[in-house]
């Protein structure tokens, strides 16, 4: 039942009003995607979308059909009002185009998934890496608990045997030849997206929890790894042994969540499922406070997009300065996670600045939806709603996490 407004003390007030401001952007967002992005011709989703939800481009990104099949799933299992016919049946719509045409295959027995394809389903890219194949992995397994498909979490569970074997066995079906003065690196991309992955397949199934832990566990070592100068930085790359690279690669920070505040609240859900305090503890202060504190915007407010760690100009990311969308979805998800968790008012506070920022910058109130790319000042850089990096994905999981963390801090339920 709803608690009356005059009880609640003045944080949870404010909570409360956030609350309900982020179940209307939540339903807002879901009705632009499913107004503007099906293609009923070809199955899948367009994702070139602009300001007003015209399709500007048709090719189809693999990784953001995963996505937007996911979410889709996600919000259809897990939140009432979207358990709706229209949903789940884009979702089979988008989980068929991927499982016809996502897949190209390589060399031998190896499959990889394509970077883009045609609208009508014939690939354009291949890229060598591993991420097009992590959201189909996401997707098929998603989709099967909607549709009760063993199929297709048997075909995310070979794939993901695959993944595994490229990132700790063998790299080269990826198709990316060890050239003399290529360093190996640990991206802390990968060990992330892994752990997505191992929480996603193991999610209330005891067997493939007991199968995948002692990746769960490798992969928050990998992760560890990146905790730098004296526990001072979280650093984008380092070495396959964990230490720092030289140049522009090793001074790299991804500070905003970029990707820091991100692994932070994968590794608070970790730390929360395997009652690790120390584990909770390292996640809010190197991965969620440290990058924070570095990333913040001063002058301007918002998270900057990269940094240098000893402050030069990053030479490869010239929109360093940027402000965008998903860095300050991730903040929000961490730090009212991390609040949830340990109920600490300065991690409220936190999150009561990312949240100021983010509602009063990236929502468009015209046409609906986030923009994705703003300039340091906070202005509109890049108008369009979706592209070939923003989907249906980072601003609706956010959103759904958010209104959930939130309905449990304010006890409400369905």
């Amino acid at each position: 039942g709803l608690v009356c407004q005059s009880n609640l003390s003045p944080e949870n007030r404010k909570l409360e009003e956030c609350r309900e401001h982020i179940r209307a952007q939540l339903d807002a967002v879901v009705e632009f995607w499913l107004k503007y992005s099906h293609d009923t011709v070809h199955g899948g989703f367009f994702t070139c979308i602009g300001r007003d939800g015209n399709v500007y481009d048709e090719l189809k990104y693999v990784w953001l059909q995963g996505r937007q099949v996911w979410m889709y799933c996600r919000l259809y299992r897990s939140v009432d009002r979207f358990r709706r016919p229209d949903i789940l049946e884009a979702a089979k719509a988008g989980g068929e185009f991927l499982r016809k045409f996502a897949r190209v295959s390589t060399n031998g027995n190896q499959w990889k998934c394509a970077f883009c394809l045609t609208r009508d389903g014939k690939a354009v890219k291949v890229q060598r890496t591993i991420f097009s194949e992590c959201f189909y992995i996401m997707a098929m397994d998603e989709l099967s608990r909607v549709t009760g498909d063993k199929e297709m979490q048997l075909e995310a569970e070979q794939m993901m045997e695959q993944l595994i074997y490229w990132v700790r066995e063998d790299a080269s079906g990826l198709g990316r030849p060890q050239l003399p003065g290529d360093v190996p690196t640990n991206s802390m991309a990968v060990p992330m997206m892994l752990l997505c992955l191992v929480q996603q397949l193991s999610e209330g199934r005891p067997e493939a929890g007991k199968k995948y832990a002692e990746l769960g566990s490798w992969c928050v070592t990998e992760i560890q790894q990146h905790i730098q100068r004296d526990g001072t930085a979280i650093l984008e790359n380092v070495s396959a042994t964990g230490a720092e690279l030289p140049g522009c690669l090793g001074r790299l920070q991804n500070p905003d969540s970029g990707h820091a505040l991100e692994a932070g609240w994968f590794l608070l859900r970790y730390a929360a499922d395997n009652n690790n305090k120390e584990l909770q503890r390292t996640a809010i202060e190197k991965f969620v406070e440290l990058p924070f504190e570095s990333g913040w915007d001063k002058a301007h407010g918002g998270l900057f997009y990269f940094l240098d760690v000893d402050g030069h100009c990053p030479t490869q990311q010239l929109e360093w300065s940027m402000k965008l969308w998903w860095p300050h979805s991730e903040a929000l998800v961490a730090f009212l996670m991390a609040y949830s968790q340990t109920r600490s008012r300065e991690l409220l506070e936190n999150f009561f600045r990312v949240y100021e920022y983010t509602f009063s910058h990236f929502p468009d109130s015209k046409s609906g939806e986030w923009f994705g790319y703003l300039t340091q000042e906070g202005k509109v850089a890049l108008d369009f709603k979706g592209g070939p990096f923003k989907g249906f994905f980072h601003v609706p999981r956010c959103l759904y996490m958010c209104e959930s963390l939130l309905d449990d801090l304010l006890g409400k339920h369905g």
